[in-house]
């Protein structure tokens, strides 16, 4: 029997696309999308098994409809940028969250396959025991809250697909040229405790696109999106309906917000 009196599901809001970053899947953006969930239709993806960013890309614009907006976090920001590089005209905003467009720097590539080689010798475990925590702001307590679902989502990765995003970020394509043709409204957002993809990295990056908002979270480190939800979805929402508007002008461009 049909239920008369179950709301129909909103179908007219936008379509927003969350991208997921190294070791993370799908529930790393399930805080922000339940408080988005009225004013957008939100979607998020992640990239097991995928080994570089142009088909990471491919992967999203294989999912997408036809034009939505799009959020990345961490490697997900680089995908968005690849995104955005591969089919402009399909993008209506653009939000990178804790990322960067610098490229491979010296020491990286020693650095990362050790990570790879921990995954591989000792198990997904205890790379969550040494990548997890640095990744993390200094509120501790809420860090020994989050750790348990965190290492849950690593463990849920193996070694053979976190090898294959490291490679693809060992090997990531030239994102700092894609800045500057940039048209639609972009969020810039990072926590005041990333050690990772600091706020610095982020005004750099504004620097080169038109029309960028740089926010700040406080009380938060590069897993801005779990640590702190509430705040990342107010500025995406507040993004949102900027993308939403005939003309992207005024106070938004060339703003920096800090969110306490």
């Amino acid at each position: 029997m049909d239920d008369v009196g179950a709301a129909a599901p909103q179908t007219d809001l936008p379509p927003l696309l969350l991208l997921s970053g190294l070791l993370c899947d799908e529930t790393v953006w399930d805080g922000v999308a339940l408080r988005l969930a009225d004013v957008a239709q939100t979607r998020a993806i992640a990239f097991a098994g995928l080994s570089s960013i142009e088909d990471m890309a491919q992967h999203v614009l294989q999912a997408a409809p036809p034009r939505f907006a799009l959020a990345g976090h961490s490697m997900g920001g680089r995908v968005a940028l690849e995104v955005l590089a591969q089919a402009p005209q399909r993008v209506a905003g653009l939000a990178l969250l804790n990322t960067g467009v610098h490229p491979r720097g010296p020491g990286e590539p020693e650095s990362r396959a050790r990570l790879v080689a921990l995954a591989r010798n000792e198990g997904m475990s205890a790379l969550a025991a040494e990548w997890l925590p640095p990744m993390m702001g200094n509120n501790t307590a809420r860090t020994a809250a989050l750790m348990p679902g965190l290492t849950a989502m690593v463990q849920r990765n193996t070694p053979q697909s976190h090898a294959g995003q490291i490679q693809a970020l060992l090997d990531r394509p030239d994102a700092a040229s894609v800045l500057a043709t940039i048209e639609v409204p972009t969020l810039l957002l990072s926590g005041s405790e990333d050690r990772w993809s600091p706020v610095s990295q982020h005004a750099e990056m504004q620097t080169a696109i038109a029309n960028a908002r740089l926010v700040t979270i406080t009380d938060a480190g590069h897993m801005a999106p779990v640590e702190r939800p509430d705040a990342v979805a107010g500025a995406l929402r507040d993004w949102l309906a900027e993308v939403q508007r005939p003309a992207t002008s005024g106070p938004w461009a060339g703003t920096k917000l800090t969110i306490a």
